[in-house]
């Protein structure tokens, strides 16, 4: 299955319009109103009682910090792109890639689901303490329905009213700066925190400060998400800083750590007009539920539009009305919070909360300190941070959540590689870059000149380049090629087209035909076609010029020419790549056995000198390939008497020992008997021969045809002409390559 999504798959008709929503409806409100949320009202108390008022301070600092740094990094790709719907997934994805971008959006859509049963627990919570009469559940009930109905409305109707819970939150803050104090001034000087684990504490507090997402993910809603998510992501996580640096001193002035801890509405009771805090927590809590219900479906829309869910997912992407409201995703959210709110609690939810966002924290950040370490020229943000600060506070997430709980970010990263491989299962394809292949031409380049050109024994691979013709009728040659490289040394694939005059158009199909099989068939391979009036002058051409730096093919791969017509010309090619100090193996293949059973590899061996080194190379790579695992490698010798074979068989043994192939020593006695007859017996029933050729001379046309005619009627045959400078002896001698 491979789907391609346009990059403008899922704009909105109404997200560039004038008419969208301002930097101040649109994002500092929601983002403010988020923050101002539950855990400030009921939890706050507790967390000043349970670490004392310094550690709050720390707490408050880092957790903004956090905040702060991943506000700067979304205000960096913010006004380096148009920011369209589905917010922190869709800036993720168009920098991370379809697979990240996926994988942090699917947390993210939960995140912000579970986000509005916080909310609405919270908000149930207070009713029920206030009015001892009210059925907690039935109450969170109750509201989840009424939020899920102005969030289906509308947008525009659910911001103006959070304009009026604004002015709530208002007063409520005036009322609790003015409030009396409900402890004595020697048992406030006496009060000790409870001593609650400092980690614990942030986990509960840290939902507090993510109210960023909030307006973030209203990005398709913006009338300028460029302008308005940078000056309204920063200006509500400064403003919440100062009201969460305030509230703790007001708090330890006013009740005991003990009262702090017992009562969650404590701030009710310290507070000019009670009430206020009532009609701030129950304004607060609302709003920050309707946020995040407006918010959630819009990057599940994304995500639907996109592909990455599943096909049969594919009506969540749909928009109604003018605005594109994406009615459908809300009353899916809207069943996901409700079975969240029957079966959930307040301290429960908010530590994994905490866990989704500080990922989707962490990753956003990421994408970020690579877009501009990289400096790409396509990433021009109007608002420039540096990389590293980005990076910084990736790190400080990550050992956020370690601290908090090792198990849970592990299971974190867990989900969300296992929905990364997932969604790169689906093989989804799209019409934007992002930043991953700048991060591997960054490390190619680098790389590339670290590397030097002189040939290293300890580190030698071979590079195939593979002169396959037509892919499909030689897929043989592609086969041993892969087969060689495992997957992890460089294979190219060669065609040489015989037509000069090709179009660029004809060249990239057929590249991309190419590419297709062999990924198809699971082969990594690079492809390289060239065009050129003889194919063996283009071979020629390709083998002079093919490569970068020191990742040039060290080995090319052909296949044996049957042709008498062609020996000439044949002999030539393999003559010059002797004389481009490459090295020449040449597959002859049997079409009748193909390459049998793959269980049985027979070497012809002459010594460590000359081919045989680089032949017995050749051959354990072959045996610990995927489809030859488990091959035997049998090196057979020849030597003329008997009397030979005794010393033969003993240094033989010795050598193959050292090699530590694995291989099985035989020596055969020739008793006048020529080599190609002892050939023919021994190795009839092998699956893979590998034989050595002597170096180029005046007669090499003749020699090629008597190869050729001795090993006509052989099993698959490798004919191996040894030309790099290198001591392949070493390479055998020293690893296991």
């Amino acid at each position: 299955m491979n789907r391609t999504i346009e990059n403008g798959s899922q704009t909105p008709p109404q997200a560039a319009s004038s008419q969208g929503l301002s930097t101040f409806g649109g994002v500092f409100t929601p983002s403010i109103l988020t923050i101002l949320g539950v855990i400030m009202y009921l939890r706050f108390g507790w967390v000043v009682g349970s670490v004392g008022l310094v550690n709050t301070f720390i707490i408050v600092t880092l957790s903004t910090s956090i905040t702060f740094i991943t506000g700067l990094s979304i205000s960096a790709i913010a006004t380096s792109q148009r920011v369209k719907a589905g917010g922190a997934y869709f800036m993720i994805s168009r920098t991370l890639g379809l697979e990240t971008g996926g994988a942090v959006g699917i947390s993210l859509y939960v995140a912000q689901a579970l986000s509005v049963a916080l909310y609405v627990i919270g908000f149930a919570e207070s009713v029920s303490r206030s009015f001892p009469g009210a059925n907690e559940k039935f109450v969170a009930i109750v509201t989840t329905c009424l939020v899920a109905i102005v969030a289906l409305k509308s947008a525009r109707a659910a911001i103006r009213a959070q304009y009026f819970i604004m002015a709530a939150i208002a007063v409520s803050l005036l009322s609790l700066a003015f409030g009396p104090s409900i402890a004595s001034p020697e048992a406030l000087a006496e009060s000790r925190p409870v001593g609650e684990n400092f980690w614990i504490v942030f986990a509960v507090f840290f939902p507090a400060v993510t109210g960023i997402m909030a307006g973030v993910n209203m990005s398709g809603d913006l009338a300028s998400p460029e302008r308005s998510i940078p000056r309204g992501t920063l200006a509500a996580v400064g403003a919440g800083y100062v009201i969460y640096m305030v509230i703790p001193i007001i708090l330890v002035l006013r009740a005991t750590h003990e009262q702090l801890v017992s009562d969650p509405l404590i701030m009710r009771r310290i507070s000019v007009w009670g009430d206020a805090i009532l009609l701030g927590v129950w304004g607060a809590t609302l709003s920050s539920a309707v946020g995040s219900l407006l918010g959630a479906p819009r990057v599940l829309q994304a995500l639907a539009r996109d592909n990455v869910l599943p096909r049969s997912f594919s009506f969540m992407g749909r928009g109604s009305g003018a605005d594109d409201e994406p009615r459908i995703g809300t009353a899916v959210t809207f069943g996901i919070v409700l079975v969240t709110v029957v079966l959930g609690n307040l301290d429960a939810i908010a530590p994994v909360l905490t866990m989704f966002f500080l990922t989707t924290y962490g990753i956003l950040n990421i994408a970020a300190g690579l877009e501009r370490f990289l400096n790409n020229p396509s990433y021009r943000p109007l608002f420039r941070v540096h990389w590293s600060v980005s990076f910084i506070g990736a790190f400080a997430c990550t050992q956020a959540m370690f601290l908090i709980n090792p198990v849970a970010t592990v299971a974190a990263i867990f989900v969300v590689l296992g929905i990364y491989y997932w969604i790169e299962r689906q093989e989804l394809t799209s019409t934007w870059g992002d930043v991953r292949r700048g991060v591997w031409m960054r490390l190619a380049s680098a790389g590339l000149f670290r590397l030097v050109n002189t040939p290293d024994t300890k580190n030698w691979h071979p590079h195939v380049l593979v002169l396959s013709g037509s892919p499909n009728r030689r897929w043989h040659l592609i086969e041993m090629g892969a087969s060689l490289t495992h997957n992890r040394a460089l294979l190219t694939t060669a065609t040489i087209l015989d037509d000069a005059n090709l179009t660029t158009e004809r060249i990239t199909a057929f590249e991309q035909t190419t590419r297709e099989l062999l990924q198809k068939r699971g082969v990594r391979s690079l492809v390289r076609i060239l065009p050129s009036a003889n194919r063996m002058d283009g071979a020629k051409q390709l083998i002079a010029t093919y490569g970068l730096g020191a990742m040039t093919p060290n080995t090319i791969l052909l296949g044996a020419s049957d042709k008498a017509e062609n020996r000439d010309a044949f002999a030539d090619l393999v003559s010059y790549i002797f004389s481009a100090r490459r090295n020449a193996v040449v597959v002859r293949y049997n079409p009748d056995r193909k390459f049998g059973r793959r269980r049985r590899i027979d070497v012809w061996w002459g010594g460590l000198k000359g081919n045989g080194g680089l032949m017995m190379i050749l051959a354990y790579l072959v045996s610990t390939s995927l489809e030859w695992r488990g091959a035997s490698i049998h090196v057979k010798m020849v030597v003329p008497t008997e009397v030979a074979a005794e010393t033969a068989r003993s240094n033989l043994a010795a050598i193959i020992d050292e090699t530590r192939t694995g291989a099985v020593p035989q020596v055969h006695v020739a008793d006048g008997r020529p080599f190609h007859t002892i050939l023919h017996e021994s190795s009839a029933d092998a699956d893979l021969i590998l034989l050595g050729l002597a170096q180029p001379d005046e007669d090499y046309v003749q020699y090629i045809d008597r190869v050729l005619e001795r090993t006509s009627d052989l099993p698959s045959t490798l004919l191996v002409l040894s030309s790099e400078d290198l001591a392949f002896g070493n390479v055998l001698l020293q690893s296991e390559s």
